[in-house]
């Protein structure tokens, strides 16, 4: 009989994900901007630096944070020594940290200008605030993804055809200076503003609670609380708005909410009609992570 055709012989495939971390960016010093631009963002670019200790062994590297990459590469290594790490693609380990954190050192030890090969499993290992300075990122929103090419480089069929299909999905996206990690889109038919909540998820829960019996939940007349929903164990809320209006408009009402909102970040129990709200929420929202 042949080896396999025993019961129980058969060797199952090694599984994918090792590991789960629920909260993969906690500890970083913009938190929930990394959660937006892993979930919200289309197109973004921010700057990173490598650490004393990785700079000394690598050299001082331009590193760009970039939310996606062609054909979801998790980092590609410039002829110049410029390396771009890509935030959104498919989890490997489970562990979204490690995962970039392996990427980057990937990056790091390949060729200038080849391609950077991953393994299945990163392994234990080091995390990003062990690689790269944990400092707040400095955002760069993108209409489309044409800095993945550098001015007179040759275009491969693969990447152009990624280039096309990406800036095919792109809709308009702005920051909201009025409170961090907000971002305003619009998509047919409406427009939204939605919002990383950089708090533990039920004291942000709470927070909206209290808003939402005292019916201040909204930002406007014109607009609607849609619900919310969790990412990466952080409370994300969504508000309907007018198509038409452009970002900058929504300005003011985010910011008059932040403040609600910060007032509503106490500790002290909910009323009744509170606890009834909560409900109302909870009912309302997903996960996407």
């Amino acid at each position: 009989m042949g080896r396999n055709s025993g019961k129980g012989s058969v060797k199952k495939p090694p599984k994918v994900r090792d590991v789960f971390v629920a909260r993969p960016f906690e500890g970083l010093a913009d938190e929930a901007e990394w959660v937006a631009l892993r979930e919200l963002v289309p197109a973004a670019t921010a700057p990173l630096r490598l650490t004393p200790e990785y700079a000394g062994k690598y050299g001082e590297r331009e590193i760009t944070l970039a939310t996606v990459l062609p054909m979801a590469w998790p980092a590609l290594t410039k002829p110049d020594g410029r390396i771009f790490l890509g935030l959104q693609r498919s989890d490997r380990s489970g562990d979204v940290n490690r995962d970039l954190a392996a990427a980057l050192l990937k990056a790091l030890e390949t060729e200038p200008g080849s391609s950077v090969a991953m393994p299945v499993l990163p392994g234990p290992g080091p995390r990003l605030a062990d690689v790269i300075v944990n400092e707040p990122l400095d955002i760069s929103i993108k209409d489309g993804f044409e800095f993945w090419l550098d001015e007179g480089q040759e275009r491969d069929d693969n990447v152009v055809a990624s280039l096309e299909a990406a800036n095919a999905s792109i809709f308009p996206t702005a920051k909201l200076a009025s409170a961090p990690a907000a971002y305003w889109c619009r998509v047919p038919g409406k427009s939204h503003v939605r919002w990383v909540m950089a708090q533990p998820e039920d004291k942000a829960l709470n927070a909206l609670a209290r808003l939402a019996a005292a019916g201040e939940i909204k930002l406007g007349d014109d607009t609607r609380f849609a619900g919310m929903f969790r990412a990466h164990s952080l409370l994300v809320p969504v508000w309907d708005l007018p198509i038409d209006p452009p970002a900058g408009d929504w300005e003011e009402p985010v910011a008059a909410f932040a403040a609600r909102y910060g007032a509503a970040l106490r500790d002290d129990p909910l009323t009744p009609d509170e606890r009834r709200a909560k409900q109302g929420l909870v009912g309302r929202q997903l996960s996407i992570r």
